[in-house]
């Protein structure tokens, strides 16, 4: 498609509000998509540290109560 101006550009041949919301409503889908992944890697890695801390706990303990 060849457009003889931005304006023209712009207005997509008439379809100008179908083309430009399909684009915003894409990039703001990927930018959720983006933010909940991350978040939720960052929940997943904090919940991964709980676990090896209180597992080294429970190993501490462990050794405390054999040496008694």
């Amino acid at each position: 498609m060849h457009f003889d101006s931005f304006q023209q550009f712009l207005q997509m041949g008439g379809y100008a509000a179908y083309v430009w919301s399909a684009f915003g409503i894409t990039f703001a889908s990927m930018l959720i998509l983006l933010w909940s992944s991350l978040r939720q890697s960052q929940k997943l890695m904090q919940e991964v540290r709980n676990r090896v801390e209180r597992q080294a706990r429970i190993d501490a303990a462990k050794q405390m109560e054999n040496t008694l």
